[in-house]
């Protein structure tokens, strides 16, 4: 690598929060001839990091064995790529801006620890499948699992070592720790009475019966010679009627062609191995999952921010359409009551969504695709990534770097594929990461979105890519499509010219070499100075401004931008005038109070910045007259979409007896002709329909004989 130690320390001393103070040398093979300068450093007392992960066990070793080094629980040592990431790529000399800006982001301290998720494993394992693949897995785990076998069909072994049944599974649900199965069962021989003396395969004239322990009730012409031949063991009846069991247990092996959870990302605990693939390493995961284990609670939900459910009404249903573990689902038919929730369940009786945090797995493709933030991703929080991208590209920029390209990847995938590409670099065989491209590893790829990505693009980022796995699941890949094009949508209305948001698919690793030499775009003229906002929404919108503030002077400011309807935040609403009778469903349903009314006059009244386009207003309206628009509106330079403006307004209708407004015109005049032939609303009933409800409880009380009437 090509190490500049006074530029970078220059870089780092320009950058607020970075210290260049670590700098004090520059090392080349530190990790074998120069490994005496990694123990003076150990003994220093300084925070530590070193800028390569290869021989990271040799440094602890190394710090173990320096005397007067403290402790690496006293004093952590953080480790950090820069080979792969930077110096090794044909671009390493003019590396040195992108290398200060990696160290500048590895010396930010960790984010804070968020809660976790419990799991137990007492190793109670069912395995599903055929029996002699089933027996076969069963003797690789016996000895540190408590199994069941279910099994379908099939032989089984001579040997009844362990708990068989035979059925059909048709139940599963759960997670490592918590499973929940049933199956059916119709077979007259019960197998775990039966002894497999094979008495009854040698009694049965028919040759009903084989090493699988159950007869053939399509070949079987009940001579009942099995019955007596297994007096003993009692395991044959066929009076014994069809059955359904159920079980719990903590960990599953499905051996079956097709899975019993049919998820892209199934449960942990849960293992699908097809006949075509071996059993190996489902095997050593299986045995090594008996304990107590935890996991990061990857999410944080706010329901009152919730735009899937208003009235028993859906709107936004986003992240239950996007999870790929199912560990979302409505919880619209529970509004008002109280209901029972899954151990650790995360929701209210009056919430639109439950999320269980057992099954979650910290795609973060929820918070990506919601509106309002509701769904937030909390490993790390959006201020905590924030900061890391903000001192990214202000370091980079202090440092002489232009054009700078983020690139966000998923921490394994992501970064084997980044680490590959500069193994190949550094032979030769790759052109590495370009010097303008900064890594940053997430933990998973889908779990930033919109507001982080134009964050990021109004503090200075040039563009902003986000490198995709080749596993997966095709929601997450629509779904950051459909942001990126929202995202490009509002840049490119705002007149800056260029593709800047882009998802990076390639295959290979010649695909992916060429695919980070993609040129750069125009960017922002000055880089914002903001901080990234716990609130989506807040962040979206100091982006914008910024954004509009500062577009390129050349371009002509539209009164609106049109937005793809696929995951649109933001937009406005068409009212059909001629259907609207101002009942105001849609103002009581709206779950951001973007849609309002006027006390003093019928009147709909819309906010724009507060809309999320959840569509709840829509599918609440009885007359069908609304319409979403997604759009962004920059009218008086973004000032518009903060005030309410009148959508739709109506006469009012007069009180027949004292005058004061009340209703609506159109709404009192239908309401008037489709109760116009019922018995009970003619006359002086009918001519109270005009009333305001004060006039109308007096008219009532002031006829006598219809007051009678009425007790009656």
């Amino acid at each position: 690598m090509t190490l500049d130690r006074p530029a970078l320390s220059r870089a780092l001393a320009a950058t607020p929060g970075a210290s260049a103070d670590g700098i004090h040398e520059a090392h080349s093979v530190l990790c074998r001839r120069e490994a005496p300068a990694f123990q003076r450093a150990a003994k220093s007392g300084e925070d530590l990091l070193v800028g390569c992960t290869q021989e990271s066990r040799l440094f602890l070793e190394l710090a173990g064995q320096t005397e007067g080094a403290p402790s690496v629980d006293e004093r952590p040592i953080r480790f950090f790529n820069l080979r792969e990431t930077g110096g090794w790529s044909r671009d390493g000399a003019q590396a040195t801006p992108k290398l200060a800006a990696l160290i500048a982001a590895a010396q930010l301290p960790p984010p804070e620890p968020v809660a976790t998720v419990g799991y137990r494993s007492a190793g109670r394992c069912l395995v599903v499948g055929p029996g002699e693949r089933a027996e076969a897995a069963a003797a690789l785990l016996g000895d540190a699992l408590d199994l069941t076998l279910l099994v379908d069909r099939g032989e089984l072994a001579q040997a009844h070592e362990r708990v068989v049944l035979r059925g059909r599974l048709t139940r599963l649900a759960g997670w490592l720790g918590a499973f929940e199965a049933g199956w059916d069962s119709a077979n007259p021989i019960d197998l775990d009475l039966c002894t497999r003396c094979n008495s009854c395969i040698a009694a049965c004239p028919e040759g009903a019966i084989d090493f699988g322990y159950q007869v053939d009730l399509a070949r079987c012409t009940a001579h009942r010679d099995c019955v007596a031949a297994c007096h003993a063991a009692g395991a044959i009846d066929f009076e014994r009627g069809a059955r359904s069991e159920e079980g719990r247990f903590d960990l599953v092996l499905d051996l079956g062609d097709t899975p019993a959870l049919a998820m892209h990302q199934p449960p942990q605990g849960y293992f699908h191995v097809p006949p075509a693939m071996p059993l190996a390493q489902a095997v050593l995961q299986l045995r090594a999952l008996v304990g107590e284990f935890e996991k990061p609670k990857f999410f944080r939900y706010e329901q009152r921010l919730c735009a899937h459910t208003r009235n028993q009404q859906i709107g936004c249903s986003a992240c239950i359409d996007v999870c790929s573990a199912q560990a979302i689902r409505s919880d619209a038919s529970l509004k008002g009551k109280t209901a029972a929730r899954g151990r650790g369940s995360v929701g209210h009786p009056t919430a639109g969504i439950v999320v269980e945090p057992h099954l979650c797995v910290g795609c973060g493709a929820c918070s990506t695709v919601c509106p309002s933030g509701a769904l937030g991703f909390a490993y790390p929080s959006p201020a905590d990534l924030g900061k890391r991208v903000r001192t990214l590209l202000r370091t980079y920029a202090a440092a002489g770097g232009r054009d700078a390209a983020l690139l966000l990847h998923s921490q394994e995938e992501g970064s084997a594929r980044i680490g590959a590409l500069g193994r190949a670099a550094s032979t030769g065989r790759a052109r590495g990461v370009p010097a303008r491209v900064l890594p940053l590893a997430l933990w998973h790829s889908a779990s930033v979105g919109l507001d982080v990505w134009l964050a990021a693009f109004a503090q200075g980022a040039n563009q902003v890519w986000v490198l995709t796995g080749t596993t997966e699941a095709p929601q997450y890949l629509q779904a950051l499509a459909d942001q990126m094009a929202q995202a490009q949508a509002i840049v490119h209305g705002l007149g800056y010219a260029g593709t800047h948001f882009r998802l990076v698919q390639a295959g290979d690793m010649a695909a992916l070499d060429e695919a980070l030499r993609a040129p750069p775009a125009q960017g922002v003229a000055q880089a914002a100075s903001f901080v990234v906002q716990p609130d989506k929404r807040n962040t979206l919108e100091l982006a914008l401004a910024h954004l509009q503030a500062h577009r390129p002077q050349a371009a002509a400011m539209p009164e609106a931008i049109a937005l793809p309807t696929r995951g649109a935040l933001y937009g406005s609403l068409r009212i059909d005038a001629a259907k609207c009778t101002l009942c105001l469903a849609c103002v009581g349903a709206c779950p951001s109070q973007a849609l309002s009314d006027n006390p003093e006059q019928p009147q709909i009244r819309f906010t724009e910045k507060s809309c999320v386009q959840c569509g709840l207003c829509q599918t609440t309206c009885p007359e069908d007259a609304i319409r979403l628009e997604p759009r962004l509106l920059t009218a008086d330079g973004g000032r518009a979409r903060a005030q309410a403006r009148v959508l739709h307004e109506a006469q009012p209708f007069h009180c027949v007896r004292c005058a004061k407004p009340f209703g609506t015109l159109r709404a009192i005049e239908t309401m008037l002709a489709k109760l116009a032939g019922h018995a009970a609303f003619q006359g002086a009933a009918a001519e109270r329909l005009k009333m305001c409800s004060d006039c109308r409880v007096v008219d009532m009380y002031s006829n006598p004989n219809e007051q009678r009437i009425t007790d009656l």
